[in-house]
């Protein structure tokens, strides 16, 4: 029986490759479809929510897509249809626009945290600081250890640089296994399938993850920051302007707060 993890990650999947970026079906919708917003993978659970909350005060639809950051950057790049996109990495929004594919530089709409994730029964605990982590890289303990793939996800990036500010990335490198995304990574590190990872706490406070194990917070100083940044692509239509604005709303802002994320000061 598949858990509700593996599903809700194999939903998303098949929504990305529905509306696949060279559909040409969808390249040829007409202005009253809805809009396409590309989210980081962390934002799941929380810009669902915030995405029902808009639906039902504006009668907007949207169409949304989780997946890496770094993947809907080269998409953009090569003409994919999309026309909001949250990163949880402000480079990637910042590279855009200097190639001209945005309607400006974007609007800082978050900040993020990553912490150690491990399921029920594993053999390793839930230490923000790892030392348990490195005891069980001495001790036989640690198989197998899930992070998101540093080249193009922003939060294994940040799960990188807290390993190796621990001292701790040499060791662990050959036992690491990578994630698409962080939604992918969350995955392996709750299924059993490795002794943990590190994950976004977004995703950790989802009650679908949180009852799957134990997680701990890193402390922030061990990498640079989540700086998440949202920008509109030149085309994109009145409803994804109308959700750019809604997202700087104080009930929108309280839903992400929610999940973890802190908000940048205005």
């Amino acid at each position: 029986m598949p858990s509700p993890l593996r599903r809700w990650i194999t939903v998303a999947a098949l929504s990305l490759a529905t509306i696949g970026w060279q559909s040409t079906a969808l390249a040829q919708s007409t202005p009253a479809a809805p809009p396409t917003v590309a989210a980081a993978a962390d934002l799941k659970f929380a810009v669902e929510e915030v995405a029902k909350l808009f639906e039902q005060r504006t009668g907007q639809k949207l169409r949304l897509v989780f997946g890496s950051s770094g993947n809907f950057y080269s998409q953009i790049l090569q003409g994919a249809p999309f026309h909001l996109f949250m990163s949880a990495d402000e480079d990637f929004v910042f590279k855009l626009a200097d190639a001209g594919k945005t309607l400006d530089r974007g609007r800082l709409y978050a900040f993020g945290r990553i912490g150690i994730m491990v399921p029920k029964g594993s053999r390793l605990k839930a230490d923000g600081e790892l030392k348990d982590l490195a005891a069980a890289l001495k001790d036989g303990r640690l198989r197998k250890f899930a992070i998101a793939a540093p080249d193009h996800a922003p939060y294994g990036k940040r799960a990188k640089e807290a390993l190796q500010h621990a001292g701790l990335w040499e060791a662990i490198e050959p036992r690491l296994v990578y994630g698409e995304n962080i939604a992918q990574t969350a995955q392996f590190a709750t299924s059993g399938s490795t002794e943990g990872g590190i994950i976004a706490l977004s995703l950790a406070k989802a009650p679908q993850v949180a009852a799957l194990g134990d997680f701990a917070l890193i402390p922030e100083s061990w990498h640079r920051p989540l700086a998440q940044r949202m920008v509109l692509m030149k085309d994109a239509p009145p409803a994804a302007r109308q959700f750019y604005d809604f997202l700087a709303t104080p009930q929108a802002q309280a839903i992400m707060v929610r999940y973890g994320f802190a908000m940048p000061q205005r």
